[in-house]
């Protein structure tokens, strides 16, 4: 059986980390005790803090041997995360403290696979988890009470979380042998017509994963494709790098198409939906952008057109990462609109913007054997897309 990797600092916490311990043995499964502490510890623990910190790039020196507590919790994160990842007997990973330990030990767990179990306690967890959990599966369990010595209170809360991860360690899931391929979509709501078409025809011999294009979702897709989970994409909803690059509340990060370009898996794309910006309410638009053409798609969600040179921008932006693609590529250009909000007759129908984004992406694209570059004389929620989508999609993967 998989040891419980019970991890925290030590120095602050050794009472309350001994005693997760403890209860993940009383459960009946093994458990390890991790000091990941950057100030002095005299802990006997399984795995020691220089243990750990070894497996930074620049060594132990670069993890313990800072005066900035700063820089040692960024370093030590760093170095938990190549421990972790080094390692092939986790059985669950579980993490307890404030907002230190939190930050070093959520770090480490994002880096694990998809399907590892992972569990914090945490102050931090009844806020905002987002900059923790990420696209991961991470559980956060709110401490409610500081860590910081045990009562009545931090007895229960760790003691629950505790059995939650010797359970999963004990009962894992077993991987199914599943026929189909694993096939990742991005989807929008203004996209949702060609996403839909697209899966009812390949969901006969593909098992079909929708990404909501809101940062997190293309965050999540990509966790999954890096984490060998999905095995090709139809990622024809792009809009994600409309907000990274203008100020957007759905954006996505730098690394965007980096798992595609580290996998090499077989990839169709878009430019779905970047015709816009997506905003918060009406009254959260920035003010400089108030002369601009806005939607208002409901009380939650203001959308703003896209210009002609921000439509560049994205189609240059997004080529400079396809053309580094080294696995089968399809790119799709839709000719007559990229939204549904961006037909003709609809807001955001703008031709000289999108004609923008078009010339910007046929003039950064390089030819290889690998990747094709393909205009579709349709709107991207037409069927004859959809249609076209779906058979250069057989064309990369059949074989495979």
């Amino acid at each position: 059986m998989k040891p419980v990797y019970v991890i925290g600092t030590c120095d602050t916490k050794e009472a309350e980390l001994r005693y997760a311990v403890a209860q993940v043995i009383a459960a009946g499964a093994p458990a390890l005790l991790v000091d990941i502490s950057t100030t002095p510890s005299t802990a006997k623990t399984d795995v020691t803090p220089a243990m750990v910190a070894k497996h930074h790039p620049q060594g132990a020196d670069a993890v313990l041997g800072h005066a900035d507590r700063g820089k040692a919790v960024t370093a030590m994160a760093e170095a938990l995360g190549r421990y972790l990842l080094s390692r092939n007997d986790i059985g669950a990973v579980l993490g307890l403290g404030g907002g230190g330990n939190t930050s070093m030990v959520t770090e480490a767990m994002r880096a694990l696979p998809i399907g590892v179990p992972k569990l914090m306690v945490s102050t931090m967890a009844s806020g905002n988890v987002a900059p923790y959990v990420g696209p991961t599966d991470i559980m956060m369990m709110h401490a409610v009470a500081d860590v910081a010595g045990l009562n009545a209170i931090t007895r229960r809360v760790i003691g629950n979380a505790a059995h939650a991860a010797a359970g999963m360690a004990m009962n894992g899931v077993p991987a199914t042998q599943e026929a189909k391929r694993a096939v990742g979509l991005t989807m929008f709501g203004v996209t949702t017509s060609c996403i839909t078409q697209v899966r009812h025809l390949i969901d006969s011999d593909c098992e079909c994963f929708v990404f909501h294009a809101t940062g997190t979702g293309g965050q999540c897709l990509e966790k999954l494709i890096d984490s060998g989970l999905i095995t090709a994409a139809l990622d024809l909803t792009t809009t994600e790098v409309a907000d990274h690059l203008f100020g957007g509340v759905l954006a996505c990060t730098d690394d965007r198409f980096g798992s595609v370009i580290r996998t090499r898996i077989p990839w169709v794309g878009s430019v779905g939906a970047c015709d816009m910006v997506n905003f918060g309410g009406r009254e959260s638009v920035p003010p400089r952008f108030d002369h601009r053409n806005l939607y208002v798609h409901n009380a939650q969600v203001t959308l703003m057109r896209t210009t002609a040179e921000e439509n560049a921008a994205i189609g240059r932006w997004i080529i400079e990462r396809v053309n580094r693609m080294e696995g089968p590529v399809r790119f799709l250009l839709p000719l007559h609109g990229v939204s549904a909000i961006d037909a003709p007759g609809k807001p955001f129908h703008d031709p000289a913007a999108d004609v923008a984004l078009f010339a910007a992406i046929r003039e950064a694209w390089k030819a290889a054997p690998n990747r094709q570059l393909i205009e579709i004389d349709a709107h991207i929620n037409d069927p004859a897309f959809a249609e076209a989508a779906v058979h250069h999609f057989r064309d990369i993967t059949r074989g495979q």
